[in-house]
């Protein structure tokens, strides 16, 4: 977060409303920006949870595509399988959907970024750490030396199969045309929110068990699609403006739920417009001289107090007082104490936490440091919205409790995105993710410390919360 000089100016502010024990409603939306029907933490978008090894199916078919240079290892099987099975899908939805006759992509190519020169009609492969779709040649290439041998090791082959689904769905955008609404000037972060949401869609079709190739879960798979969609996010600070912009993981992650709960047409709905009007990356404020990352101190501790009091008061009950040490730990680094209404910290042991994430370790799979402040903030943040909860007589002791918390905790951040003595600040929500992401993740835990075990619902419910506010949280996760 960004630390305010105090003093500053300040909008009226607008206090979260109480939380209550009322129906589940919601209405759908175009380009992604609606708010779909659902159960809670018994169901993901719709489906059940599930659990099971994520991977390609035992009894899948070998695919028969022709792909140049391949040389038949593990990550190239997954990602022709990947790119066999996307092509299945898209040759029912283009005709289903949009009326229009699916055209395999005319070539597909499988290269070593470390010793490769190979060409497409975009350039050579030499040192090129990546998936493309280039339109030039209409054809889809692959890293199988660096890119897709790391991320399977990391997150699980199905890491892998939504690399190849989000390139496919750039060759998606260039068959659909008009359709897609995307022109030669549409910003790059527009045509990646797109392909990003064609991914998911793709993804629902697989977890609906229609890919003859791969099967995912809704808990575990789900949550290593996630994972990996967030180590691939733009860095803190990055312009959605920029020519090369792909999106914070709160805003990669946005559009994939986008397509996995409503399919292509809510994808091909995306706009430059509706895009904009959503989207969490800008760089940073010209006065913020720590990045994005204020210290964890008894200093700043006391500011998120602050903000949280002035945010929940519209619940008209007695906020939490936050300390550290406490009367209780049973949630530690930050525990919920319903006998006294208190949050009980770890102070040193947030201030960790909240050091920056070291991207470069980040990127080798070794320890990132820390998650960042935001992430730290969060899980104070979510131990006082259960004292809010239980004020207002809501549960606090289930699986919704935990999802309502993590919307609250959202609607929480949403209200900081002004001027304040602490101001959300780029980066801050990709922060929260890597927190929720975290199986010991505090922020969509109820108060014994019991978490959803769908990643999907979990970062779902922080979304929501930023982006709909606080009465949606009570509604959704009743």
């Amino acid at each position: 977060m960004e630390q305010m000089i105090p003093g500053g100016g300040r909008r009226a502010l607008v206090a979260l409303l109480a939380v209550a024990a009322v129906a589940v409603s919601g209405c759908a939306g175009k380009g992604g920006s609606g708010p779909i029907e659902d159960t809670g933490a018994g169901a993901v978008a719709g489906l059940p949870v599930t659990h099971f090894e994520s991977g390609l199916k035992p009894d899948a078919p070998t695919p028969s595509l022709n792909v140049r240079n391949a040389r038949g290892g593990e990550d190239d099987k997954l990602a022709t399988a990947a790119i066999d099975d996307v092509q299945t899908y898209w040759g029912e939805m283009l005709p289903s959907n949009f009326g229009k006759q699916f055209e395999p992509v005319k070539s597909l190519l499988s290269y070593d970024a470390q010793t490769d020169t190979e060409k497409t009609g975009c350039g050579s492969v030499k040192k090129l750490v990546n998936a493309f779709y280039c339109p030039v040649d209409d054809s889809v290439a692959w890293d199988r030396g660096v890119l897709l041998p790391m991320l399977r090791q990391r997150f699980g082959p199905m890491s892998v199969v939504v690399v190849l689904a989000h390139e496919f769905g750039h060759a998606v955008q260039y068959r659909l045309g008009d359709k897609a609404g995307i022109a030669e000037n549409t910003p790059t972060v527009v045509k990646e929110q797109q392909a990003d949401c064609f991914a998911g869609g793709y993804f629902r079709w697989v977890a609906e068990d229609k890919s003859k190739y791969y099967r995912v879960s809704t808990s575990e798979g789900l949550n290593q699609v996630m994972a990996s969609m967030f180590l691939i996010r733009d860095q803190a600070g990055t312009s959605a403006a920029d020519k090369g912009a792909h999106g914070t993981a709160f805003d990669r992650t946005f559009a994939f739920q986008a397509g996995f709960e409503k399919g292509p047409k809510e994808c091909a709905a995306m706009t430059a417009a509706n895009v904009k009007a959503r989207l969490t990356e800008r760089p940073f404020d010209k006065g913020d001289q720590g990045k994005g990352d204020a210290k964890f101190t008894a200093q700043t501790v006391a500011l998120l107090k602050k903000s949280l009091d002035e945010a929940f008061k519209g619940a008209g009950v007695a906020a939490p007082e936050i300390s550290d040490g406490g009367s209780c730990q049973t949630t530690p680094p930050a525990s919920y104490c319903p006998a006294d209404n208190t949050v009980s910290i770890d102070l040193a042991k947030l201030a960790q936490l909240a050091q920056p994430i070291d991207r470069d370790a980040e990127m080798k799979g070794e320890d990132p440091g820390g998650m960042g402040d935001f992430a730290a903030f969060s899980e104070v943040a979510a131990r006082y919205a259960l004292g809010i909860q239980k004020g207002v007589g809501a549960s606090i002791d289930n699986a919704n409790a935990g999802l309502r918390t993590a919307c609250l905790v959202g609607a929480w951040a949403a209200f900081t995105n002004r001027p304040g003595d602490l101001r959300l600040s780029a980066g801050d929500l990709d922060e929260a993710i890597a927190d929720l992401l975290q199986p010991e993740s505090l922020v969509s835990a109820d108060v014994n410390g019991k978490r959803p075990d769908s990643g999907f619902d979990r970062v779902e419910a922080l979304r929501r919360g930023y982006l709909e506010g606080s009465p949606v949280c009570s509604k959704q996760y009743a």
